[in-house]
């Protein structure tokens, strides 16, 4: 064929910005479904794109790459954290005939698996959280009782903080793994199986790179803000924009970077979550994927350029990736992702003081998730914010200001319920 094709495996949702860049590089993208079924978390939701093909993957990875072949990709990328494993499949069968880069599948599973991940980068000499993959309630129940103290327990392979419970004693670990047991997970995955891991104390930072043979750019770094609400000591509100070099930040990059080698993620994307504890840099966890919450959008308006871009280069045009990967983005603009927390749950009358969180200087956009009607339920993980800020001022303290003020007007306050008395609190 004489079209320029890439393969993108399960571009949902956000991820589609990735068969826009391409597009506009002037590659076609393939797009390959990694499951027969689309996950119900993206049921309804079209991809809009003119893809060359779309292919959907039933099982057998060389029928499936045979297929893939014929439009001879520059590579095969992951769209997001479900497709991950099936385009190292991918990748790694056409590479023996075409030479696309890929990393491979001997550590597929440590880019999925939660536990296989930190046992991975333990084995490499970085730090890692202490943890195990629990087998039953008494397994859980007896490792808390040892470890002592505040423990996570969460789904191996699922994101967006689907499923996390934080426990302080082993009853509620008990408890928690009996929720999270044989449940589907946020891709509709089942028998996803439980990992439980030590609490990590500290500011949590978000890192984005792209990479090509082993070499890494940084693209963003992100401190996220949180609080404690509705039972979870640790609710990620809002994520701001960092400049590149830093004290902190030269930390995390150094450590992120290590992590990347440790999990072979040679070529393409990645998105790793590191907590800076009074002992250092730990892994929360690493997504092989472009980051979620649109924060390449977010990164785009800041600095001109972003993970999307970057991307699109270490692959359609390696030797401009190789000689700027080095370079450090500058911060323009300020700019950061802001949720609402819901600390309520029935049906929504309004949003008291809408119109005030509008009026501050750096909200640039405000988006409704839940609306006025809708059902509503108390904020625990990504998908229960009821609103999105996006949020971007030439002067960061401005924007940090109104981060606060967004706090002060969220709450119980700003939450109308239909049963609710029209002048009274929401409960």
């Amino acid at each position: 064929m004489t079209d320029r094709h890439i393969a993108l495996v399960d571009t949902y949702a956000l991820s589609q910005r990735l068969a826009a860049g391409f597009f506009a590089a002037g590659y076609t993208p393939v797009r390959v479904q990694s499951t027969v079924d689309v996950p119900t978390l993206y049921a309804g939701k079209p991809d809009p794109h003119p893809y060359a093909t779309d292919l959907v993957h039933r099982g057998d990875v060389r029928a499936t790459a045979a297929k893939l072949a014929e439009f001879e990709p520059l590579g095969v990328v992951a769209g997001g954290e479900l497709g991950v494993e099936l385009a190292d499949a991918l990748s790694e069968e056409l590479a023996a005939g075409s030479g696309i880069p890929t990393n491979g599948t001997a550590l597929s599973g440590a880019r999925r698996d939660k536990f296989e991940m930190i046992e991975r980068i333990k084995s490499c000499g970085l730090r890692g959280a202490e943890q195990i993959r629990v087998r039953n309630e008494e397994h859980v129940e007896q490792w808390h009782r040892q470890s002592g103290g505040r423990v996570v327990l969460k789904p191996l392979r699922s994101a967006a903080n689907d499923g996390v419970v934080w426990c302080d004693t082993p009853e509620e670990s008990v408890r928690a793994f009996r929720l999270l047991s044989g449940r589907h997970n946020i891709f509709s995955e089942r028998e996803d199986g439980v990992v439980a891991q030590e609490y990590l104390v500290g500011a949590e930072y978000l890192m984005n790179t792209v990479s090509r043979d082993g070499r890494h750019h940084v693209t963003d770094l992100w401190k996220t803000h949180r609080i404690s609400a509705n039972g979870v000591p640790d609710l990620a509100v809002a994520c701001h924009l960092l400049p590149r070099r830093g004290e902190v930040q030269d930390h995390v990059v150094e450590y992120g970077l290590r992590v990347l080698d440790a999990l072979g993620i040679l070529h393409g994307p990645a998105h790793i979550e590191v907590k800076m504890t009074p002992a250092g840099p730990c892994l929360v966890e690493v997504g092989a994927r472009i980051a979620g919450l649109d924060l390449p959008g977010f990164t785009e308006r800041a600095t001109g350029e972003s993970q999307i871009g970057w991307t699109v280069d270490a692959y359609t045009a390696p030797e401009r990736f190789f000689a700027r990967c080095d370079e450090d983005y500058t911060v323009r603009r300020s700019v950061a992702w802001a949720g609402l927390v819901s600390p309520v749950g029935g049906r929504l009358r309004a949003y008291r003081g809408l119109e005030e969180l509008k009026a501050l200087e750096s909200v640039e956009d405000v988006r409704m998730m839940v609306a006025p009607g809708d059902s509503i339920t108390p904020t625990v993980d990504d998908s229960t914010y009821p609103v999105a800020l996006s949020m971007a001022h030439d002067v960061d303290e401005i924007l940090l200001r109104d981060l606060g003020t967004v706090r002060f007007l969220d709450g119980h306050g700003f939450y109308e319920l239909e049963d609710a008395p029209a002048n009274g609190r929401a409960a």
